[in-house]
């Protein structure tokens, strides 16, 4: 067992991260912390609110943001 001062926040989650990590790789423990996000809104409802935009607009945007 590894020896982890419980009373500190951050050290417990960086051994909790390296543990899931060593368990089941980078890619399980993601798919393994997904489970818990529970996320939010409507995305249904909420896509038909987005306005239309041109590859013109998004272009325009990214310039920008240069």
């Amino acid at each position: 067992m590894i020896d982890v001062n419980i009373n500190n926040a951050i050290e417990v989650r960086n051994v909790g991260m390296q543990a899931l990590e060593n368990a089941l790789g980078r890619v399980g423990m993601i798919k393994f912390m997904q489970q818990f996000e529970k996320g939010y809104g409507d995305y249904t409802a909420e896509k038909y609110d987005m306005p239309d935009i041109t590859d013109e607009e998004i272009d325009a945007l990214i310039a920008n943001d240069k």
